[in-house]
């Protein structure tokens, strides 16, 4: 069977164009930009040592918790990442090497030090009732978001074939934030038990690091996926032309809300009203700005998947009706599946969609070619649908 030269010639760019299929190696010993991420995860590795050597040695059972917590929490927002970047245009190394560079660099080797020295610079000069209620806010935003974004300009040195678009953007931006939100709730969980003496530490630990995970929602996973979208729709990419002003306003809203949060110990203190107030435009705010990012950049991956499966159409293996929802949203997956009477068709079109992403991941992974394994999941899917 053989397609359409055109199809098969779309098919072949948006192979090349997406990435999609590509591996990612974080070892180039040929790439500058390896050696940069080895030493920067190095000193961070040491500064969390220096940060944790004297509450291992006096409150171990707090640092356990906190570790043990705090992994079990970064699960769910690990599969919820990985379910949404559904064509895997993010692949799991990449996103392991922004979540350690989000963890151990920027929050050891660059957040932690820069706020310290920051913040002790607003105590100085405006007071010590000053730096508490705001210097938080007038730091950490540019402090934090910086740390976290200079991941991403090192990432896009190792993979620049696979960091592409906003969306890209996006997704390893969640994972350098998530990362950065994980290791930094451990040590608010475990500076906690120096609280009261000492005396019951872990019980401490307990109440911070549950408070931690309530607000944690939408936190840093969510800022630095907004501020790493705009910073990629700023620097520009081969296949997601410049948009600086669109950029520049993520950027900042990032930053603004990151500020805003960080502020309501100050606002409380003007008018109690405004902590509530800002606890839920807040979040609601950030869910909204990154479900528009979303929709919005990952219409280009949806065209190159339409793009890549379009062959089979042509080929009889697939209707158009199976590929529109197969690069459609989630709307349109939705009533795709409803449009097959009864509880067993709809499970037999989830198959299907399901058997079909793994032929298209089988076609990326051999450029295109017509392989054995190409072939193997073809009849694969010929199989389920016709099952």
């Amino acid at each position: 069977m053989t397609a359409p030269v055109d199809a098969a010639a779309d098919r072949s760019a948006a192979i090349e164009a997406s990435g999609f299929g590509r591996t990612f190696s974080l070892v180039q010993t040929h790439n500058m930009g390896f050696w940069v991420y080895l030493l920067l995860v190095v000193v961070g590795l040491l500064a969390m040592f220096q940060q944790f050597q004297g509450p291992l040695a006096a409150f171990e059972g707090s640092l356990v918790f906190s570790v043990g917590l705090f992994a079990a929490y970064t699960v769910p927002f690990w599969l919820f990442l990985r379910h949404i970047d559904r064509f895997d245009s993010v692949p799991e190394k990449l996103a392991v090497a922004a979540f350690v560079y989000g963890g151990v660099v920027a929050t050891f080797a660059m957040a932690t030090y820069a706020n310290n020295a920051v913040i002790s610079l607003w105590g100085k000069a405006n007071g010590q009732q000053f730096a508490a209620d705001w210097a938080a806010a007038l730091t950490a935003p540019f402090t934090e978001e910086l740390a976290k974004a200079s991941g991403l300009v090192l990432l896009v040195l190792l993979a620049p074939r696979l960091i592409r678009t906003a969306f890209d953007g996006l997704i390893v931006g969640a994972f350098l934030g998530l990362g950065f939100q994980v290791f930094e709730d451990v040590i608010y969980g475990v500076h906690s038990a120096y609280g009261d003496f000492g005396v019951d530490a872990v019980a401490s630990t307990y109440t911070t690091s549950v408070m931690r995970v309530v607000v944690g929602l939408t936190s840093h996973w969510t800022y630095s996926a907004i501020f790493c979208a705009g910073l990629i729709y700023v620097i520009g990419r081969p296949d997601e032309p410049r948009r600086i002003g669109r950029g520049l306003l993520l950027m900042f809203a990032a930053m603004a809300l990151h500020g805003l949060w960080d502020a309501t110990g100050g606002l409380a203190g003007i008018s109690p009203i405004l902590f509530p107030l800002v606890y839920l435009f807040v979040p609601v705010t950030l869910i909204a700005l990154f479900v528009w990012i979303y929709k919005t950049s990952v219409v280009t991956e949806r065209r190159w998947m339409r793009e890549l499966m379009e062959p089979e159409v042509a080929l009889g293996v697939l209707t158009q009706a199976d590929v529109d929802a197969l690069a459609g949203s989630r709307k349109q997956r939705k009533a795709y599946v409803k449009a097959h009477a009864g509880h067993k068709s709809h499970v037999h079109a989830k198959h299907v969609l399901d058997a079909a992403g793994d032929l298209a991941t089988q076609i990326a992974r051999d450029g295109g070619a017509d392989s054995d394994r190409v072939r193997f999941a073809r009849a694969e899917l010929l199989r389920v649908k016709n099952a």
